[in-house]
């Protein structure tokens, strides 16, 4: 990138049917492009993504009615758009499709049967659920299976065939990694101790150093890898799995494969020096690289996509300039269009594991038949319910209640299959002091003609019956804690076959409590075949007034001895109580994959638990899971889809890009602190939605709630957020109180003129939402520095010969948290100390008197934390040395280690210069 001599040519490119079509040529460079992103400093919620431009419409290939155009009938509301500039390398991009790959043939130096060393540099969202295959050589076809990395959930595992046919694997759940990292996997196949070591590591690049993670991963037996006539690919698809595994959506920066844990390399695809276009080369190995599908080698850096959902035409009066002023906008602005709520969780989840049939039983207050939700599928025939009375079962809408005398006929369609599962929720009240039905299957097939559960105080009974009603087997479970378990509460009732050998049938049925997840079981064995189930049907009196039921569902699987195989309902009857909220937002994007695709960058061990997921638009719930976690949810640049910084990743970062503003050109004017109350919050509640709340308070402070001029007064919030506990309420309610009580000036935009400091560009086109920024060198009359910023979101206007780009930044301060045993940021403030007596600006010894709480450490019991820095009047002193062991003693120090020298009275309030903040 010759910028700012040559021109910058920004391209455009609109998707025209299934192609990018590349309308650069036709934007008009007489209004620069605008690009917004991210939020601004004083808001919660990110906005939609925008561009606009002006395209050239003289020929009127952009006016979607025109016949005469060439795009006529392929553009037109919501047609995809993207923007981007050249970068400084290349890249393979991949859009994880089964044929989009690239590969090398086998050759005999590939055909490695011992130890073996795996690297891939990707940037790639490393914790997606569906399973991204990153690397291998592997080809299901013929068994022809050596090895291959892949990610799954968050989880990195090498996996291999000592045969071709079978395999064995090793994984490790991945650290918190950068969008673009390296990660690597050794297999060593004799380890000397009778068997097998595989080691995980991970860099930030290919170049390490590594680090290694889930520690040694060890079986007995040694091993070896299958020589297979497989291709090495970039990477293999696996169709054989469902859902298919499939190469890895982004970006590959380069790989090797090494023969031997460290040994000599056989394969080394580097694609950061290739041509844009590049089809084929051959890399530093020797091994011939070629392109497939719709993998390619692109050196572009995207800025924007979106869609551009209108397409005005505007013309002079001469008709001889005829345009388009084009708005697009990110993704958001679709999401947040819709207001359709998402179905329950069961009646989201439970299609998917492709039931016989399905009647949610989630009608509406004066329904008189439970709809199934196959169109094949009879509604359910019923008497006796009062519909949409129960709304208590967190996964799913409102559902009926039996009255004193009830009935329920559903046809289950004709199965071949041997074996019937049938599942429904239910709530009973108490447990009738009679046997009473509760459920029955019909089947057909078996000498078993129906399958019956009872409930009474006596037990749960289960009976297979046969033609004549006789019961052929029967059993009576009588254990105390599953009887109480069968009542009161949220349950799940399973009844189903399974192969008991020897010509026998296994008959269960097991009850689950929903919120304990605590299963009991009952079983019976007849002799005869499992059949098919035909009918589920209820007969229901007074002693099961009051039950309320639904989500009935029939499946033609059998069990596995007395464990059912069917799971479809496991998590979704809680509404997905307890899921981590990062988990949740994978989940929901993975589920509603056509609508909307996201990434997560974690930073730490997880993030906040969340209560049940109800139903709501999907963007609500989205933004739901970030509210509870506190990162950030913004647009993707790179491609079309969501990106969600958990909180921990914004946590004690290194400065994505660094500003002198003494260098000329890199911080443009004006630099504008503001010292204001936007975000100011010294009283807050925070209330689990349906629970207990938790508080919050400042009393003390220049930002406390005390009236001025000991504070600011009362600046109160309160938000009811879905949390998993009411533990939770509490310790969020403080970390918001820190972050809306932090003393520092804003800077709510930073002015970069790329144009004048294009070696910034790289860095700039690196920086996402969320990143640290550092201003060096700042002005000395706005303080010392530096001034660490959090970049909220950014605008930036580009023409031929111009880039300008405006920073939306809060200060990064709040987010510098305490690291245990860290010599910078492992010290807690103290809880009050003062000087003793005035000193001047050079004097070297200080008396500090502890006016609340412990006093300060001293140099002969703990010479180790020495040394460390104070700050007093806004002066950081750096403390060599303490002496001292009561309230009051004696520091020696080397004074203006910020810059700032200054005398200072006594009483003044000495702390430490970086306190340790408890993260949350």
């Amino acid at each position: 990138m010759a910028f700012p001599q040559d021109p910058l040519e920004v391209r455009t490119e609109v998707l025209v049917g299934d192609t990018w079509a590349d309308a650069t040529g036709d934007v008009y460079t007489r209004s620069p492009i605008t690009i917004e992103r991210g939020r601004g400093p004083e808001s919660t919620r990110t906005s939609a993504a925008k561009a606009s431009l002006e395209l050239n419409n003289r020929s009127g290939q952009y006016s979607p009615r025109n016949p005469m155009s060439p795009y006529y009938g392929q553009i037109g509301r919501n047609t995809p758009v993207r923007m981007s500039v050249q970068g400084t390398e290349s890249y393979l991009a991949l859009d994880g499709s089964s044929t989009g790959i690239a590969a090398t043939p086998d050759h005999a130096s590939l055909d490695i049967t011992g130890d073996i060393d795996v690297r891939v540099e990707a940037t790639v969202d490393w914790y997606a659920l569906p399973t991204q295959v990153l690397i291998g050589k592997w080809l299901t076809t013929g068994n022809q299976r050596s090895w291959m990395l892949h990610m799954q959930e968050g989880n990195l595992t090498l996996r291999w065939s000592p045969t071709g046919p079978g395999s064995f694997f090793a994984g490790a759940a991945l650290p918190p990694l950068p969008r673009r990292a390296a990660v690597r996997a050794t297999l060593d196949v004799n380890n000397g101790s009778g068997g097998w070591t595989v080691r995980l590591y991970w860099a930030t690049s290919l170049d390490g150093p590594w680090t290694q993670f889930g520690g040694d991963l060890t079986d007995t037996g040694t091993t070896s890898i299958f020589a297979s006539t497989a291709p090495l690919e970039l990477a293999p698809t696996t169709a054989t799995i469902t859902p298919p595994w499939l190469p890895a959506a982004g970006r590959i920066h380069r790989a090797e494969v090494r023969s031997g844990i460290g040994g000599s390399v056989v394969a080394a695809p580097d694609f950061r020096p290739e041509a844009e276009g590049t089809t084929s080369f051959a890399d530093s190995a020797g091994r011939t690289w070629t392109l497939a599908g719709t993998a390619e080698v692109s050196d572009r850096r995207y800025r924007f996509h979106g869609e551009i959902s209108s397409w005005p035409s505007r013309w002079d009066l001469s008709g001889q300039d005829v345009w388009v002023p084009a708005e697009a906008a990110g993704m958001l602005r679709r999401l947040g269009q819709g207001t359709k709520a998402l179905q329950s969780t069961l009646r989201r989840r439970i299609p998917s594991g492709s039931p016989l049939a399905y009647w949610p039983m989630e009608d509406g207050a004066t329904a008189t038949r439970a709809a199934a939700t196959s169109p094949t599928v009879a509604a359910a025939a019923v008497t006796g319910l009062d519909w949409a009375s129960d709304d208590s079962l967190a996964g799913s809408l409102p559902l009926p209640k039996l009255r004193s005398a009830a009935t329920l006929r559903a046809s289950v369609p004709p199965s071949s299959a041997a074996g019937w599962h049938v599942e429904m929720v239910y709530n009973l009240p108490t447990m009738p002091a009679a046997q009473t039905e509760i459920l029955r299957v019909a089947v057909a097939g078996s000498a078993m003609r129906a399958a019956v559960v009872y409930a009474s105080a006596a037990g749960i009974r289960i009976e297979a019956r046969d033609s004549s009603g006789a019961v052929l087997a029967f059993f009576l479970y009588t254990a105390p804690d599953a009887l109480a378990a069968f009542t009161g509460v949220w349950n799940r009732l399973q009844i189903f076959t399974s192969d008991a050998g020897g010509g026998q049938t296994r008959l269960s049925a097991a009850w689950l409590d929903v919120v304990t997840g605590v299963w009991s079981y009952s079983a019976t064995v007849f002799t005869g075949t499992q059949g098919s189930a035909t009918e589920v049907a209820g007969s229901w009196g007074a002693a099961t007034e009051g039950m309320a039921l639904g989500h009935l569902a029939a499946f033609d699987v059998a069990g596995s001895g007395s464990v059912p195989t069917v799971a479809v309902y496991d998590q979704a009857d809680s509404g997905f109580a307890g899921e981590q909220a990062g988990m949740r937002m994978l989940r929901l994007a993975a589920e509603e994959a056509s609508t909307v695709s996201l990434a997560l960058v974690k930073g730490g061990p997880g993030t906040q638990a969340m209560g049940p997921q109800r139903s709501a638009p999907l963007l609500d719930l989205i933004e739901e899971a970030g509210d509870v976690d506190g990162g950030i949810l913004t647009e993707a640049r790179e491609s079309t889809g969501l990106i969600y910084r958990d909180r921990h990743s914004l946590y004690n970062q290194t400065p994505a890009l660094t500003l002198d503003y003494e260098a000329e050109g890199e911080i443009g004017p004006p630099l504008e602190p503001v010292e204001d109350d936007q975000k100011t919050r010294n009283d807050i509640t925070v209330t689990r939605e349906g629970g207990a709340s938790g508080r919050a308070v400042l009393e003390e402070g220049p930002l406390s709630v005390q009236a001025p001029p000991n504070g600011v007064g009362l600046y109160d919030e309160s938000v009811t957020l879905n949390l998993a506990e009411d533990e939770q309420a509490a310790p969020i309610a403080g970390w918001r109180l820190h972050l809306g009580t932090w003393d520092e000036a804003r800077y709510p935009t930073v002015r970069l003129m790329l144009h004048a400091a294009p070696h910034l560009i790289p860095a700039f086109l690196d920086l996402n939402e969320g990143d640290l920024v550092r201003i060096v060198n700042p002005p000395s009359w706005v303080g010392p520095g530096p001034i660490d910023l959090i970049v909220q979101g950014w605008s930036e206007t580009v023409d031929l010969y111009t880039w300008d780009a405006h920073l939306a930044c809060t200060p990064a301060g709040p987010w510098r948290v305490g690291v245990l045993d860290n010599a910078e940021r492992g010290k807690l403030d103290t809880a009050g100390c003062e000087l003793g007596a005035g000193v001047t600006s050079t004097a070297t010894s200080l008396t500090l008197v502890t006016t609340r709480g412990p006093r300060w450490v001293d140099t002969a019991t703990h010479p180790s934390q020495f040394p460390f820095d104070i700050r007093v009047g806004g002066e950081v002193m750096t403390v060599t040395a303490i002496s001292g062991t009561t309230t009051t003693q004696t520091a020696t120090v080397t004074r203006s280690t910020n810059g700032i020298v200054k005398s200072h009275s006594a009483g003044a309030p000495v702390t430490v210069a970086n306190p340790a903040v408890i993260a949350l």
